[in-house]
């Protein structure tokens, strides 16, 4: 039961950090204002914010470096899931050190922990995968 829990926070968290399925191509001004006023989005990275505690400053800066560092589209449906997952395990892992050096909560920790050994696992498996078929998880230069 408690490798289920651990499972679907993981999923959950993954779910979180991914984009949306539809976005619209223009925001609505009040979509903006809004978004600006929850976090300080903007573009899809999270602006810091005078008072970001440690911990917050740490969640943006997985957030914002994952976007910058997801690599293009190819239209191909297997490469692309591959990279992209890739680049969502990365910033949940660089997310769970964060709760490790700022959280307090036992039980957040043991995710935290858990989500580490479970994306380390998977990344290796994907940059696997991805060498077999000639791909790779990083834009060309």
């Amino acid at each position: 039961m408690k490798r289920i829990s651990l499972v679907l926070a993981a999923c959950a968290l993954a779910t979180a950090c991914s984009p949306q399925a539809e976005e619209p191509a223009v925001a609505a001004p009040e979509a903006a204002a809004a978004a600006d006023a929850h976090g300080g989005m903007e573009g899809g990275m999270a602006a810091p914010a005078p008072g970001d505690s440690v911990a917050t400053q740490g969640y943006k800066a997985s957030m914002n470096t994952m976007m910058e560092a997801m690599p293009p589209f190819t239209g191909d449906a297997d490469i692309d899931f591959m990279t992209q997952m890739r680049g969502h395990h990365v910033a949940a892992v660089s997310m769970a050190r964060v709760e490790l050096a700022q959280g307090k909560d036992a039980q957040a920790r043991n995710l935290a922990q858990a989500v580490i050994s479970a994306q380390e696992r998977e990344i290796t498996l994907i940059d696997a995968w991805l060498a077999q078929k000639g791909a790779s998880a990083t834009p060309a230069a």
